[in-house]
């Protein structure tokens, strides 16, 4: 079976049709690539209290709210991500894709290019997808560098699947970042 990738013509056509959804609305000249759509930096990171904490426990509830914290970055000010760091972090944009679409999240070549990775596992969003982008941000090179709030930082790129799902993310029981909004701490514990 071929995979369909989106090209740029048929992403336009899937958002002009409600079939992706992105808010608030992309430019299309600075956001739109031949066959993806980059999306900006939004201004909430979640960092972890590394020295407050030995090892991170993931069945433990409580546990896992406490190991990491919310922060907001003023606008026109950055966020330093120091070597061999990791945290959570959203775009500005909200995705909402249909039963049939498949979302991949995608590093930037430019940002690669300075040691910083958007995902370490969580690259798909599910048929059915609705809420804010959180990206797994880590530091791989050996200087500290500087996002800002509104860059372009990652981009999607979207997969045609052969027929909608039976069960897209936002109806599954199991599905735990629903509507999501901000950076959330991991739900793991839930699975246990």
């Amino acid at each position: 079976m071929v995979v369909m990738v989106l090209s740029d013509r048929d992403i336009k056509k899937a958002i002009k049709n409600g079939r992706i959804k992105i808010t608030p609305k992309i430019d299309e000249k600075t956001q739109l690539g031949s066959c993806s759509v980059d999306l900006r930096l939004g201004n909430n990171f979640r960092i972890f209290n590394y020295s407050r904490y030995p090892y991170i426990d993931p069945f433990n509830k409580k546990y896992l709210q406490r190991i990491s914290k919310e922060i907001k970055i003023k606008n026109h000010k950055p966020f330093v991500l120091q070597p061999n760091d990791f945290v959570l972090a959203t775009t500005i944009e909200t995705l909402a894709i249909s039963d049939d679409i498949l979302a991949r999240l995608e590093g930037r070549s430019s940002l690669g290019r300075l040691g910083i990775i958007v995902h370490s596992t969580a690259s798909i969003f599910d048929p059915g997808w609705r809420g804010k982008i959180v990206m797994e941000l880590g530091n791989m090179g050996r200087m500290a560098v500087a996002l800002h709030p509104g860059m372009r930082i990652c981009a999607l790129t979207f997969e045609q699947l052969t027929s909608p799902v039976e069960t897209p993310y936002y109806k599954k029981k199991s599905a735990k970042y629903v509507g999501q909004k901000e950076p959330l701490a991991s739900k793991i514990a839930e699975e246990k």
